[in-house]
């Protein structure tokens, strides 16, 4: 369901904005501390050997700027950056045509890497080690290999599963980085930089405020400030201040601790249908009209997170402080379940 307003997946409306909005450089980049200064050295120690960035994996839930941060790389390394996505490669002659058109030190960005089919898949393998396409000519007795040069390149790939990558494509990345929920201090200094290049007049408390129910997600973040930036247009001054924001939240159904219908309809279904638990994904999917993927890419990540959902081995637990959210007494824990 991208049509959520806090859906952490890109919708349609986000792509006219977030080619504007999103950072150049590495010191552009606000959050994942741990991540950005790793690949300051990595990329600083490439330049200065003239050597490509190794093959970098980056993996994390939606709309945390695994896309961004392929871009800003490739800024950063001084080479144009050439995206796909998984599912779009349907033929190994379409990855082979991409991989030979690659400039030296040039940046191949897969996005949903995870779900490549495994005959392209093995294509990777030794242009990723050695830098060569294997190709084989002609049928039966008669067919032969050869092997094509590639230009020294950079494979960044991105995931919301990184569970589901193979062992040995996995194994020949060599930088490999996750990316977690963002602290509420950087989504909101996210959100006073997207206030300033969208020139939407923002108090402090009011970024703030949509920084708080933003899920950690800059991608959620960005689509609450257009949303109250139009409240704010329609029905006040234009000015978002803090009673705008909370108007405008109020309207959208964003409660203050960014939960929206779906949300509390999964936690309820866990503490009414279930009985708080444990129950399998399958289950909770049928019950809630939902697919499985979606629930384990786009809602658990941060129901989690937040501490208000749990993975047991037998099962999805609604939390002590899911039941406090819904003003009940939570159950005794059973040990048996954990």
């Amino acid at each position: 369901m991208t049509d959520r307003v806090i859906a952490a997946a890109g919708a349609e409306d986000d792509a006219q904005y977030d080619a504007g909005l999103r950072p150049r450089t590495l010191n552009e980049y606000i959050g994942q501390d741990r991540v950005r200064d790793n690949l300051t050295v990595s990329i600083a120690a490439a330049r200065g050997r003239g050597e490509a960035l190794d093959h970098v994996l980056v993996y994390g839930p939606p709309g945390l700027g695994k896309t961004t941060l392929a871009y800003v790389i490739g800024n950063e390394m001084g080479v144009p950056v050439r995206a796909t996505a998984g599912p779009v490669i349907e033929k190994a002659g379409d990855l082979a045509a991409m991989l030979t058109n690659l400039q030296q030190h040039e940046v191949l960005f897969i996005d949903e890497i995870h779900r490549m089919a495994p005959a392209i898949e093995e294509i990777l393998y030794p242009a990723m080690e050695d830098y060569e396409l294997d190709i084989v000519i002609g049928q039966g007795p008669s067919a032969r290999s050869v092997k094509v040069p590639l230009q020294k390149f950079t494979l960044i790939g991105a995931t919301t599963r990184a569970g589901l990558l193979s062992a040995p494509l996995r194994a020949r990345f060599g930088i490999v980085h996750r990316l977690d929920f963002y602290e509420e201090r950087d989504i909101h200094e996210i959100v006073r930089r997207s206030a300033r290049i969208l020139d939407i007049p923002v108090d402090e408390d009011a970024g703030r405020e949509i920084a708080r129910r933003s899920r950690g997600t800059p991608r959620i973040a960005n689509r609450l400030l257009r949303r109250v930036r139009d409240y704010a247009q329609v029905r006040a001054d234009g000015r978002v201040t803090l009673d705008v924001a909370n108007a405008a939240l109020k309207l959208l159904e964003v409660d203050d601790h960014g939960f929206d219908e779906v949300d509390r309809k999964l936690l309820r279904t866990i503490i009414d249908k279930f009985s708080g638990g444990p129950v399998g994904v399958n289950s909770l999917a049928a019950a809630i009209h939902e697919e499985k993927d979606a629930i384990e890419d786009m809602y658990e990540p941060f129901l989690i997170q937040a501490g208000f959902l749990d993975r047991t081995p037998r099962g999805r637990v609604a939390t002590a402080r899911a039941y406090e959210y819904f003003g009940l007494q939570p159950p005794e824990k059973d040990s048996r379940l954990w």
